[in-house]
């Protein structure tokens, strides 16, 4: 082999040599830049949350009365029966206007009108008259006008009325149950803060919010039987308020920072 074609295989050796040797470190260099690139970026950060309850309650003093009234009478016709029993709810209502109950505070809730019958030994019914009933249900405003309103009512009906199912309410229900719902909300927030300081925590924002429990004000009764006896030993009948409760219970979520 001459000296030129050995010098020519050489050569060729050679730059196939750096050709491989720039292919590998290429390869080799985009790799380091992967890893690179990989290592500067950090990873998304686990989510954190704390879930808690609150209960709040609140409390109110009943501040209005709602009762019951009924007219009952029997007549011989039916025309009188009626006209008996519409003046005697028209005197009972205008006693009423005079402890504050105006006409939007008086519902009329029945109006019926039967036939009376006597049943003798012998014989078929006899009709004795028509009994009519005429019923309505009264809200007292104010509390303190309660007692002599029903008072009212049965010395103006005298033994044609009736008054019964009483009940004391609160007028701003709303208002009460507003403050449970604050009272719950802080109750929750205290204890979630406490146990996110305790595990070196922050307490960020609310994820959410939900009312698992609600009892609102509770409604009373007082059934009268026989006002008529209660009249004979009170000038008015005595009306106690008391105290109603209401509770809220929330459940909160929030983020840890």
């Amino acid at each position: 082999m001459s000296v030129s074609v050995r010098s020519l295989l050489l050569v060729g050796l050679v730059l196939a040599a750096l050709v491989i040797a720039y292919l590998l470190g290429g390869a080799g260099g985009g790799g380091s830049t992967a890893e690179a690139a990989d290592e500067a970026t950090p990873a998304p950060a686990e989510k954190h949350e704390l879930t808690m309850t609150g209960t709040g309650d609140a409390s109110a003093v009943p501040d209005q009365l709602s009762f019951a009234l009924a007219v009952n009478l029997t007549r011989p016709d039916l025309a009188d029966a009626l006209d008996a029993a519409n003046r005697a709810m028209s005197r009972v209502l205008a006693s009423l206007k005079v402890h504050g109950v105006e006409k939007g505070d008086v519902q009329t809730t029945g109006l019926s009108m039967d036939p009376v019958y006597d049943y003798p030994n012998y014989g078929p019914p006899v009709l004795r008259g028509y009994h009519v009933s005429e019923r309505a249900r009264v809200l007292v405003d104010d509390l303190k006008d309660g007692g002599a309103a029903v008072t009212a009512a049965v010395a103006a009906g005298g033994n044609d009325v009736r008054v019964d199912d009483l009940q004391l309410l609160v007028g701003d229900t709303d208002a009460v149950m507003e403050k449970a719902r604050d009272a719950a909300v802080a109750e929750a927030r205290t204890k979630a803060e406490q146990y996110a300081a305790a595990s070196g925590e922050d307490l960020g924002d609310v994820v959410t919010i939900n009312e698992v429990r609600a009892k609102p004000l509770p409604t009373p009764v007082e059934q009268y039987a026989d006002l008529g006896a209660a009249l004979d030993r009170a000038a008015s009948v005595p009306i106690r308020a008391g105290r109603d409760e209401a509770s809220v219970t929330v459940r909160i979520v929030w983020d840890l920072a």
